[in-house]
């Protein structure tokens, strides 16, 4: 499992890289190219289904004075967690006959009669049939109300006895219907609902099933962080519920093997293979940093007090916010990269808490826009509450323009100037990625405009969370990451995003205002 490297190895790191946001080590990249040629010659089917799109990583370690390398990879490959290579998984669950397969294939009858149950003939035609007669009687009601109507507007001022009979045996009729149809419909309204309360049954007990399975699972993964301390994953995430699949990412089995193996870890990367995915950011042989919601409790468990390079996105350091602009309503700032908006979970330095400490008689939120914490640029301060609503609603009816400038990776290859449109929603497992979602995402539309020499101008035309990000790095938009994207591109010093224009109308006089700050790259 330990594949030792060349002796002539040198430069070696002192300190664990962080496998939040780091730049993979020369000794890595070797580690790396050993994986790929291992690939290139295993059987067919690993090398199909890689093809597909998998995780890989390697972690580089030291024992006895010797180098060598772990190789592991994110879940199954071919429905297998043990190719000879790579590490194995910390819990493999999926043998035949097992515990999991047993109570899997009890899940997955359970599946079986929900669905037979839901396509069941005599359930699709009761729902059919309750679907028509309450057409049926919609329609017939709306036509008795107009006739009634009718008869009104023709009637004389003054009644006779036959018409106010008319119009008592109209309104008696309609009551008489309303009865009789609502007695139907509620008779072919219980056949449904018994129908339903059978498979609402059988899915409430389908997921108590599942939980169960699930919490079982969870106690299996037991892992040993590097004081040889060991725990399972509900012991690791309390109070909070794991996310499936935790575990089972390849950097805590690459961590998990190191230290039950007495192996010191000494620099780790991850890296794509395969096809990118359509929703996530995801290039062939690029890497990538390990993911929040699955591998951050537990590889803080697993290093906590292990020599270890800062995430410099974890803290940010004290920088200068410029004043371009300031009157009495509203004051125009340049944001410094590496500062939040507003104050974060584990960060409280922001744009908002300068503008409180430099603007102590403002009134209102002050923040009307943000940009990401990796993003520098123009932002609009509201000082009043009036300019706070009047620029608000600007923003909400798409009157305010932006202008961004990015440095893209690579030469561009897309037309000179167009539009990008993806929808994009949070991805949940792994908060703040975003990703692209076709049927829940919401519209986000960026016009851009190449520049030349990986310049590019960027024009939101929505407000999406890491909109320009995502429509540069995704395959379905420039599919060219910015310099720098620690997220889905390469981590560098800092993102190269600038929002440098920024136009607006004057909250009190309406006048069109127009700023504009250059970046430094």
């Amino acid at each position: 499992m330990l594949h030792l490297l060349p002796s002539t190895t040198t430069h070696l790191p002192t300190t664990l890289n962080n496998p939040f946001y780091y730049s993979p080590t020369p000794v890595c990249r070797e580690a790396v190219e050993r994986v790929k040629q291992w690939i290139a010659k295993a059987p067919i089917s690993f090398q199909q289904e890689v093809e597909q799109g998998k995780m890989f990583g390697v972690l580089v370690v030291e024992t006895q004075g010797k180098i060598g390398f772990l190789a592991g990879y994110s879940g199954q490959i071919c429905g297998r967690s043990d190719w000879d290579y790579f590490v194995p998984a910390i819990v493999d669950y999926l043998q035949d006959g097992g515990y999991f397969k047993r109570h899997e294939a009890d899940i997955t009858l359970l599946n079986q009669r929900i669905a037979a149950l839901t396509t069941q003939e005599s359930y699709v035609q009761s729902r059919h049939d309750v679907a028509a007669l309450q057409t049926e009687i919609t329609q017939h009601i709306a036509a008795a109300q107009a006739q009634m109507q009718q008869e009104k507007a023709q009637r004389p001022a003054v009644l006779t006895p036959e018409l106010i009979r008319r119009s008592q045996f109209l309104k008696a009729e309609l009551h008489r219907y309303k009865v009789q149809s609502k007695a139907a419909l509620a008779e072919k309204q219980a056949l449904v609902a018994a129908h339903e309360a059978e498979i609402a049954a059988l899915k409430a007990k389908r997921k108590d099933m599942s939980d169960a399975l699930q919490q079982w699972l969870f106690k299996q993964f037991v892992l040993c962080n590097h004081r040889g301390e060991r725990r399972n994953l509900l012991d690791i995430f309390h109070p909070q519920v794991p996310p499936a699949g935790s575990g089972e990412c390849c950097e805590p089995r690459l961590l998990h093997y190191a230290f039950t193996h007495k192996l010191r870890p000494v620099s780790m990367a991850m890296f794509w293979m395969g096809r990118s995915p359509q929703s996530e950011v995801r290039h062939a042989q690029q890497f990538y940093p390990a993911c929040n919601s699955k591998c951050k409790p537990i590889l803080s468990w697993m290093l906590a007090g292990f020599p270890m390079e800062r995430n410099p996105l974890d803290t940010t350091i004290a920088q200068p916010i410029r004043i371009l602009h300031k009157e009495k309503s509203f004051a125009v700032v340049c944001k410094p990269a590496g500062m939040l908006s507003v104050p974060g979970k584990q960060v409280s330095q922001s744009v908002l808490e300068w503008a409180k400490q430099h603007f102590p008689n403002a009134t209102g939120p002050l923040i009307v826009h943000r940009l990401d914490m990796a993003t520098s640029g123009l932002m609009v301060v509201a000082l009043t509450m009036e300019s706070y609503h009047h620029l608000q609603r600007q923003f909400k009816e798409h009157r305010v323009k932006k202008r961004y400038v990015a440095l893209l990776s690579r030469p561009f290859a897309a037309p000179i100037e167009g539009d990008i449109s993806l929808p994009l929603r949070p991805d949940f497992a792994d908060r703040p990625r975003q990703m692209v979602d076709k049927v829940d995402g919401k519209t986000a539309i960026t016009h851009y405009h190449y520049q030349g020499h990986q310049r590019i101008f960027l024009y939101p035309q929505t407000g999406r969370t890491h909109q320009l990000r995502m429509h540069c790095a995704h395959a379905e938009g420039l599919n060219n990451p910015i310099v720098g994207d620690a997220l889905y591109g390469t981590p560098s010093q800092r993102l190269l995003l600038h929002a440098e224009t920024l136009q607006f109308f004057h909250p009190e006089t309406g006048e069109l205002l127009t700023f504009h700050a250059p970046p430094d790259f």
